[in-house]
């Protein structure tokens, strides 16, 4: 058996376990020059834009010399919606369900982080209740565990191990019961409001949360022993897409992918929001940043969000979900129809929302596949006047023609199955 390869991590001062040493080369391995003896030329190969490995809509124009790639461009835009164009004519609350369609993975996780936005701009992001602060940790990384099991079980798809699939599969469909049961959603969810959220966990629902942290921990114990020391895995990932640390920081890489390279930067850690500077968990830092790498610190990152899923249950405090303010939060029901105040704060939130302050913030938000962004320039009023999304699946793809030439076609599956992209936050 092959031994497996050791993570770092870094401590509470920033320093990580060993000095980290950039690889001795990256991309192109192999002499990217077709061989002038054959006398041939370069061979054009669409890669996608429907093919299974390329998770999505996405087209590579891939030049070949026999199997060793020349050049690479990526093509994206197929699944282009004008999201922030749409962000501009609707009410701040609006936009929620919109942003579900952005990662749709992890669906929760873009809800806060879009909510943390707007609410940064109304000033009240320090004046959330802690029980609505910690459901929202709660939801975060249930999304980050659900976003790793599926990009690690495609992954091993990807390259043939269609058992590590059904066991990482079988995990998230527990996940989404979790989703249906609080959101009344499997998939687009809608759970984070402006100032708070929909609605407080259902009776039990945090014993099931309880019993699924149990559970998934002896399923990713299963991945582990699939995959970690499979010789095949090895050999399809060692030393496959090295990104070097100075790369990954120049390309902008960030989440698992810039962590892989060795890169010790979390927004949890780095610039903490909700209660992260509260709860203890550690970050995992690869030391080649090649494919395997990246593998390593997802495992390791699903194991780290077990740990904060039972902290924030154990510490779960009671008390509202949402801020006390009637200009922020729709008031309940029964106040709306027996008080003329109340409805005239609903009246005034659903024809045209909250009332926003002039002025530009940006909040980034450290989701599964790395830092999610939203620019919210406001000129007053319910509807923000621009609307900027950094999403970190178009920033990881801007590496591929710089990280594909000099690999060979085979391991054009394997890079793209370890950069876990999703092409509903590239296009937009």
């Amino acid at each position: 058996m092959e031994k497996p390869r050791e993570l770092w991590f870094a401590d509470s001062a920033g320093r990580t376990g060993a000095p980290h040493a950039d690889p001795p080369g990256s991309a192109p391995k192999a002499d990217s020059r077709p061989d002038e003896r054959l006398g041939g030329e370069p061979m054009i190969l669409n890669m996608g834009p429907s093919h299974p490995s390329t998770h999505g809509v996405l087209r590579i124009l891939l030049e070949l010399d026999g199997e060793t790639i020349l050049k690479a461009v990526p093509d994206i835009g197929y699944l282009h919606r004008g999201d922030e164009k749409i962000a501009e004519n609707l009410t701040y609350t609006q936009f929620i369900p919109y942003t579900d369609r952005l990662d749709y993975l992890a669906p929760l996780a873009n809800n806060v982080a879009y909510a943390l936005a707007v609410e940064k701009l109304l000033g009240i992001d320090r004046d959330l209740p802690p029980r609505c602060q910690y459901l929202r940790v709660i939801c975060c990384e249930l999304a980050r565990i659900s976003s790793h099991l599926l990009g690690i079980g495609c992954f091993a798809m990807d390259v043939g191990a269609m058992t590590v699939f059904l066991h990482t599969y079988t995990e998230r469909e527990k996940v989404y019961n979790l989703c249906e049961s609080l959101t009344g959603a499997r998939f687009t969810t809608s759970y984070t409001r402006i100032g708070g959220l929909a609605r407080d966990v259902p009776p039990g629902w945090t014993d099931q949360c309880r019993q699924f942290a149990r559970e998934v921990t002896a399923a990713i114990a299963d991945v582990d022993q699939l995959l970690t020391r499979n010789r095949i895995w090895i050999d399809r990932n060692r030393d496959v897409g090295v990104i070097p640390r100075e790369t990954a920081i120049a390309y902008a890489l960030t989440g698992p992918n810039l962590r892989g390279s060795g890169v010790d930067h979390d927004l949890r850690k780095a610039l903490p929001y909700l209660v992260y500077d509260q709860l203890e968990f550690d970050v995992p830092l690869g030391s080649v940043g090649d494919c395997y790498d990246r593998y390593l610190v997802r495992m390791e990152e699903m194991r780290q969000s077990v740990r904060i899923l039972h902290q924030c249950l154990d510490q779960l405090p009671g008390g509202p979900v949402n801020i006390p303010d009637g200009k922020v939060v729709l008031p309940s029901k029964p106040k709306v129809l027996t008080r003329m105040e109340e409805l005239i704060h609903q009246f005034v939130l659903v024809t045209q929302g909250v009332n926003a302050p002039p002025g530009q913030v940006y909040f980034g938000a450290e989701n599964p596949k790395g830092e999610l962004g939203f620019y919210i320039h406001s000129r007053g009023g319910g509807t923000p006047h621009r609307l900027k999304i950094r999403s970190p699946s178009f920033v990881s793809l801007s590496i591929l023609p710089r990280l594909l030439p000099g690999h060979s076609l085979s391991d054009v599956v394997s890079i793209l199955g370890s950069l876990d992209f999703v092409m509903g936050e590239c296009d937009r």
